[in-house]
Formats: C-alpha cells, sequence, structure tokens
C-alpha cells in the first residue's frame, strides 16, 4: 500500500487500535507498540501480541529502547498472546516468514522487517529507524 493513501476506518468515537503482531512477541512487534505509544498515542491505540508465547521480552530490544527512547518496555508491556488483546482495526505484521493467523480487522499489512535478535546494536537501531518511519507514516493515513 502506497504510504500516501488515506486508510478509511469506521470509527465512531474512538481511536482505531493498532497491533503489531509477530511469532514470539519479544522484539519487533513490542519495540513498535512503544515507539506507536511514544509519538502516536494521540492519533491510534496500540498492542503487540504474539502466536507464541515467550518469557520475557528480547533484553537487547529493553536496552536499546532505554537507550534511545528512554522508554522502559517491561514497566508497560509484556509478551502476549493475540487472543490476550482487544479486538483490533489495523493489524501490522512484522515480516516474520510464516503464515499469521487471520485476525478480524478494518486494514492489514505486512512490514517486513528483519530480525535483529542476535546480530547487534547497528541491527536494532536500523530497524527501530525502519519502525519509526512506518509509524510516522501510518500517522498520517489514519
Amino acid at each position: 500500500m502506497h504510504s500516501a493513501n488515506k486508510l478509511d476506518l469506521n470509527m465512531e468515537d474512538r481511536k482505531p487500535r493498532v497491533g503489531f503482531i509477530c511469532i514470539h512477541n519479544s522484539c519487533r512487534s513490542q519495540m513498535a507498540e512503544a515507539i506507536a505509544r511514544h509519538i502516536a498515542a494521540d492519533i491510534f491505540e496500540s498492542y503487540s501480541a504474539g502466536t507464541h508465547m515467550v518469557d520475557k521480552i528480547n533484553q537487547d530490544a529493553v536496552r536499546i529502547m532505554k537507550d534511545q527512547y528512554d522508554i522502559n518496555m517491561e514497566l508497560t508491556q509484556s509478551p502476549k498472546l493475540i487472543e490476550d488483546i482487544l479486538p483490533l482495526d489495523v493489524v501490522i505484521t512484522m515480516g516474520c516468514n510464516v503464515n499469521c493467523p487471520t485476525l478480524p480487522c478494518q486494514h492489514r499489512e505486512d512490514w517486513e522487517l528483519d530480525d535483529p535478535s542476535g546480530k547487534g546494536n547497528d541491527a536494532f537501531l536500523k530497524i527501530i529507524a525502519e519502525i519509526e518511519k512506518k509509524i510516522r507514516e501510518l500517522v498520517h493515513r489514519l
């Protein structure tokens, strides 16, 4: 979808709910939720979830998000399964190269983001910059 296209969501008296979905909900989706809450809370509600449960958020993601945004994801977020979040208006998959379950929504897109886990700070910084850019584009479309 071209970023200039305005999304036509049927929102009555609430902000759209945007969900960032990944397999383990431990890294990319968690960072996207945190960044979206940081820069787009006035436009949409942000959630993240996964299809498989993990014990904790990726510790490199936690550390780098603290460094880059002064956000401590461990205080405000935790890994969740998709059935544990509210119904979503917009579903954004992170690019996990698996078939995500069909989630009811008004709009869906895949951001095709590489998993930076185990690849060092530069890989995380690159993905964080991509996530922020895509969230800012989404803000303009909502």
